[in-house]
């Protein structure tokens, strides 16, 4: 299976906007059975070892982000998580980011664990506890989670 990130609208077939009943249903008949997490406004599925969260934050009525986790250390997955062509959990982060300022876009690194592009908000995450390949900075040589935000997601307090 291929999930394509699609920022700043979503990832197949999940978009942003969507009410969690609903990304529930568009999903379920490819991807299965959500588990759905009382009061958080959170929906999980478990793609071959890749996680896939759908989001409604704040008012919790409308999905407003969709995370997916790696598999994890020790494990492969079918599941190809593609952003321009590139598989996110296997690429090197470094190759991400240039690549992405190649398009001109702008990769925020002022916090390395969790870079993000600002605009299109679309997030990344670089920390784990796991004995993982680590670049020169002690980060891990791949980035363990993206997320795809709204166009301004992260221009919004707390984010």
């Amino acid at each position: 299976m291929e999930l394509t990130l699609d920022p700043p609208r979503g990832v197949a077939p999940l978009r942003l906007g969507m009410t969690l009943d609903e990304a529930i249903a568009a999903a379920t008949p490819e991807w299965g059975e959500a588990r759905v997490v009382p009061g958080r406004g959170l929906a999980v599925w478990k793609l071959d070892h890749v996680a896939v969260q759908a989001l409604a934050e704040g008012d919790r009525s409308a999905v407003t982000a969709i995370e997916l986790w790696w598999p994890g250390e020790g494990r492969t997955s079918t599941t190809r998580v593609l952003y321009e062509g590139d598989e996110v959990f296997t690429t090197p982060a470094r190759r991400l980011f240039t690549r992405a300022a190649g398009r001109g876009l702008r990769v925020d690194t002022s916090d390395p664990e969790y870079p993000f592009i600002p605009g299109l908000s679309l997030g990344f995450t670089r920390v784990t506890s796991q004995r993982v390949p680590r670049d020169s900075g002690g980060f891990p040589r791949c980035v363990t989670s993206v997320l795809v935000g709204g166009e301004n997601y992260y221009d919004r307090p707390g984010a």
